[in-house]
């Protein structure tokens, strides 16, 4: 039987972003695998649920992925998250995977990494972002969407590394994690920073980025950063917009199929 792979993201209900970060890795993969049925799964049953009811536009689940490449005759599945870090939304995949292969017990089935994973990737996020030169009194301020599990840390493991790449005045912060906006300005302040390039460290710049991050309105971080009388420049680009983070991607792709 032909090779499947299932390309997993939590998904987004922003048509526009949606193409442009997850449909653009999906289609590089679909060029370089040529013999293997491509699917789209989301891990988020609410995004899923939204975009029929709003759009009619219909996205499988990872059970009804994994059903359909068995209804298509394939055995040997290969999934590619797109997640950032291997926290909640990473591990119900996984569990949802086994569940599958229980059922199923001759069925090859691997799961990749997210982005953030092993030691190299960090440095491959720092070189593959290939950020302008910051000039004095500048910053940079990441939105990550954090998260209350362990692999929150992945997010301060990740400014470490860019630190050390000599990058000292590139913060991240997260609207769900342990870092946030409020635990920066200080940093910001004691560095005498007074302009902020604001940036989502995120697949998609959906609604966190839209919103919560670039809005006028007054929870934003835009807004924050401005009251607090920093001038701020706003960047709405997906991750998955970039050629080099679509690499790491496909690079723990082919680390799957390899074995």
């Amino acid at each position: 039987m032909k090779n499947g792979i299932i390309v997993a993201s939590f998904g987004t209900t922003y048509e526009e972003t949606r193409k442009l970060c997850i449909e653009s890795i999906e289609n590089r993969i679909k060029e370089r695998y040529k013999d293997c049925l491509v699917l789209r799964t989301f891990t988020s049953q609410m995004v899923i649920n939204k975009l029929k009811r709003r759009d009619g536009y219909l996205v499988d689940n990872p059970k009804e992925a994994l059903e359909k490449m068995k209804d298509n005759g394939v055995n040997s599945i290969y999934i590619q998250p797109l997640h950032i870090i291997a926290g909640h939304e990473y591990e119900k995949l996984i569990e949802e995977t086994k569940e599958f292969i229980n059922e199923n017990d001759d069925f090859h089935i691997q799961v990749g990494k997210p982005l953030l994973y092993g030691y190299l990737d960090y440095i491959r996020v720092v070189e593959g972002l290939k950020l302008k030169a910051i000039e004095d009194g500048e910053a940079i301020v990441f939105m990550g969407h954090g998260t209350d599990h362990l692999a929150d840390e992945s997010y301060k493991r990740l400014e470490n590394t860019f630190k050390n790449k000599g990058y000292k005045s590139v913060f991240i912060g997260t609207v769900e994690g342990k870092m946030t906006l409020e635990d920066i300005i200080p940093k910001l302040k004691e560095q005498k920073i007074t302009r902020v390039r604001l940036m989502p460290f995120m697949l998609v710049a959906g609604d966190h980025a839209t919103n919560d991050m670039a809005s006028d309105g007054e929870d934003s971080w835009k807004t924050k950063l401005m009251l607090e009388g920093f001038c701020v420049d706003v960047s709405l680009k997906g991750l998955g917009e970039m050629k080099s983070i679509q690499e790491i991607y496909i690079n723990h792709l082919e680390n799957i199929l390899k074995n």
